[in-house]
């Protein structure tokens, strides 16, 4: 068992080079393709409880086609954003690596090293 999850997009080259540099370093992570597994919308709240972001808008990735077709703003509800997400799993901002109670972006993938001590 791993302690360490990655939502991963295999077509997303951020997701691919985090994956890469888990693995340099010794990382194998339980990988969470998230489009086809979407997180429901306890676990995205607790991934953004994790992250440590502010409200739900900012794990969006607020230029994809679907953000308008989910009817987001910018001042959406965290309760619509994460149904958003949870209906267009596009919308959710990757990857996320999770370590125990921790999460990081990997956006930049090098975000990782500070859940490997780096």
């Amino acid at each position: 068992m791993t302690d360490y999850t990655i939502y991963h997009n295999p077509r997303c080259s951020k997701s691919r080079q985090t994956l890469v540099l888990l693995e340099e370093n010794g990382v194998a992570p339980t990988i969470v393709k998230y489009l086809d597994d979407t997180p429901d919308a306890a676990t995205l709240q607790t991934l953004i409880n994790q992250l440590g972001l502010e409200k739900a808008h900012d794990l969006v990735r607020n230029k994809e086609a679907d953000y308008s077709t989910a009817g987001l703003t910018p001042d959406s509800s965290d309760k619509d954003v994460i149904a958003a997400m949870v209906a267009y799993p596009k919308l959710i901002e990757r990857p996320i690596v999770v370590r125990g109670q921790k999460a990081v972006l990997g956006r930049p993938p090098e975000n990782v090293l500070s859940l490997l001590g780096k």
